[in-house]
């Protein structure tokens, strides 16, 4: 095997290969009972993921995006309505606001953490309040990269603005804060299931989940075309948002390895942490809290500094990503509805920002080699 052959940026192939046995029985199972949409999978998955974050109720839906509007629909968001969310996260979080008619309100993060900033958050409700256009009705908090958002402070800010709120932990499932596993810190969290989050299918998915009987009904509703008790009963206007039994299988088999690779990934973050933290700004880990990592964020001096390593690592068969390059309201799509607060932290780091290889098929002896490449290279 070539040592210094080109890495992967994350290693599918890999992880399948560890587990192929479970893997196949799985999907055959689904081939012989042929029970494509809903199957038995798909029951037996929502128990496992309810129980692994010990929420009371898990809905599994077709994408992440899909369980975040689903979430949105079920509180009767729309037009008029005020929804808080980070300037600095992937555009499904303020494309759903957008799509059901509310105003996405872009809130700054921190700087070192990359999560949603709890004080600019009640400044932005402030905001909100005053100019009287907009009614406050949701924050939508992302946990980035794997690591928790501060949900404590979240939930008191959102508390006293009476704010529906919503964890989008598309990227962080897994990850725990204060020793509870992200699922229920807000009054229901999304998760994504595309395949290169920390556990992923093969093709989209996503769940919701709640500790509400009524909103877990709801969502079961919406998620199937807004149905009753029976197929043909229609009780509200939903969505076809219902998660194949195929991917239902792929993501029990990865289950039953997740605990593993989620400490893999951790090991990963500890090399990089150990060997780069003197030369580059490594993400700061939140307090009382782990990190499902599914990026690991450095921060150069500026953007000459990111574009010099990033061709020095291409150079050395090292990968690396720019999560994200623009934030949310620099973006046209979003811009006109951008009400013109400044939001410098987010703009500084998408100009400076660089994700490393990490994955739990990363080896100890890649992961210094990514370390070595990039100590070469700043």
């Amino acid at each position: 095997m070539n040592d210094q052959a080109p890495l992967p940026f994350l290693d599918l192939a890999a992880q399948q290969a560890r587990m192929a046995e479970p893997l196949r029985k799985r999907i055959e199972t689904v081939l012989r009972h042929c029970q494509f949409i809903l199957g038995p999978e798909v029951a037996e998955l929502e128990s496992r993921l309810a129980a692994f974050c010990s929420a009371s109720h898990c809905v599994s839906v077709s994408s992440g995006t899909d369980a975040l509007q689903i979430a949105l629909m079920a509180e009767g968001i729309g037009p008029g309505d005020a929804v808080f969310l980070p300037a600095f996260t992937y555009t499904a979080t303020a494309e759903v606001p957008l799509l059901l008619g509310a105003t996405p309100v872009f809130v700054d993060v921190d700087p070192r953490t990359f999560q949603i900033d709890p004080a600019h958050l009640a400044a932005r409700i402030a905001d909100v309040q005053r100019a009287g256009r907009l009614r406050p009705r949701a924050l939508i908090g992302v946990d980035l990269f794997g690591q928790p958002a501060d949900w404590p402070a979240l939930q008191a800010v959102a508390s006293r603005a009476g704010l529906f709120t919503l964890d989008d932990c598309a990227q962080s499932f897994g990850a725990s804060l204060a020793g509870r596993r992200l699922g229920t810190a807000a009054d229901a969290t999304a998760i994504s299931f595309f395949p290169s989050k920390p556990l992923g299918a093969y093709g989209d998915g996503g769940a919701l989940f709640t500790q509400s009987a009524e909103r877990a009904a709801l969502y079961r509703s919406l998620r199937t075309h807004g149905e009753g008790t029976t197929r043909y009963e229609v009780l509200r206007t939903g969505m076809n948002g219902r998660l194949d039994t195929l991917q239902a299988a792929v993501l029990l088999a990865k289950l039953d390895i997740f605990e593993s690779d989620l400490a893999a990934r951790e090991r990963v973050a500890r090399i990089y942490d150990a060997r780069l933290g003197n030369r580059v700004a490594i993400p700061r880990r939140v307090a009382d809290a782990t990190s499902a990592w599914a990026i690991y964020a450095i921060l150069l001096p500026d953007t000459a500094a990111r574009d010099r390593l990033q061709a020095g690592l291409k150079a050395a068969g090292v990968p690396s990503a720019i999560y994200y390059p623009t934030p949310l309201h620099r973006q046209p799509a979003y811009a006109a509805t951008h009400d013109g607060a400044a939001l410098p932290v987010a703009e500084d780091l998408a100009s400076r920002i660089l994700a490393l290889p990490i994955h739990p098929d990363l080896s100890q002896a890649q992961a210094h080699r990514v370390c070595d490449a990039v100590l070469a290279n700043v």
